[in-house]
């Protein structure tokens, strides 16, 4: 069940802008999404009362006899929005959960700083450090008169954080969410441009919100390859000139059986030197520390 965490360590950067949008767009694609809210202000709960029955369904979280939040029955997809000065161990917590984390950052100084020490602590996490859970940024409430794009796209390269693109300044967010609704509920081309907008996200996620389809491609990719000519000819350029040196005349798909059988001979003799080599360590060894069988 893939897990996608709307992060920011900055209140008012746009996580539950992002996380409804997500959850509205999964919803679209006939998963069963969840849109869990871990905001004491509760904002994507609210959000989902507003939300019309003739929508997309998104489930909220359920709540068992012991008053736990639970994911329903039946969910595919998660989608996690996350408060305002999240960090220590809440952080790490979430982290352990999450495939995926989305980082929504407006373009102002004190937002930058914020987003890069929030950065720079999920960064010391080794699910974020390894790449078992994936990191990228994206810019929010951007207008495009404005160089704001470009110095999101340089704030991040410098962090060598992925940055995924901008959401464009626009009431239409703000009339959406507040009606229970997002873009992605809009008909037709009401709100193309900012449909536009979301794809470099939405390919971001792709393999992580679909793995079975990445799997089926692995496997695919994996499947013997017709032979070749040359023996080792998928190797890389680099490393063909020491395989051709092993036999004389240059190419080993040319070798003939006389030098099979000279080949075979020299394997021979040089696994009888490797026994007697090993016979001899074996005798230096004490007998306690020697392994039976």
């Amino acid at each position: 069940m893939p897990v996608i965490a709307v992060v920011n360590r900055k209140g008012g950067s746009g996580k539950s802008t992002v996380a409804a949008h997500l959850a509205a767009w999964l919803a679209h694609q006939d998963c069963a999404v969840m849109l869990g809210d871990v905001d004491r202000q509760q904002s994507t709960r609210a959000w989902l009362r507003r939300r019309n029955a003739a929508l997309p369904a998104i489930a909220p979280w359920t709540i068992d006899q012991k008053n736990v939040l639970r994911v329903p029955t039946g969910i595919t997809h998660v989608v996690l929005d996350t408060p305002g000065g999240l960090h220590g161990f809440d952080l790490a917590r979430m982290v352990m959960f999450a495939d995926a984390i989305l980082m929504p950052v407006c373009n102002s100084a004190f937002d930058r700083e914020a987003a890069a020490a929030c950065h720079a602590e999920l960064m010391a996490l080794p699910r974020v450090a390894s790449g078992r859970c994936k990191l990228a940024a994206l810019g929010m409430r951007i207008d495009a008169r404005t160089h704001a794009a470009q110095a999101l796209g340089d704030w991040a390269a410098g962090l060598e954080l992925p940055f995924l693109g901008v959401l464009r300044e626009t009431q239409l967010y703000v009339q959406c969410l507040e009606r229970g609704m997002t873009i992605f509920d809009l008909p037709g081309q009401r709100a193309a441009a900012d449909v536009t907008q979301w794809q470099p996200i939405l390919d971001w996620l792709s393999p992580i919100l679909h793995p079975a389809a990445v799997a089926a491609k692995q496997t695919a990719a994996t499947e013997p390859a017709p032979p070749s000519n040359r023996v080792g000819g998928s190797r890389p350029d680099s490393l063909m000139p020491a395989q051709e040196s092993l036999v004389p005349g240059g190419r080993i798909g040319g070798v003939q059986s006389s030098r099979q059988a000279q080949a075979s001979a020299l394997a021979s003799k040089v696994l009888a030197t490797a026994q007697q080599s090993s016979l001899q360590q074996r005798q230096q060894i004490p007998a306690f520390l020697r392994q039976s069988g």
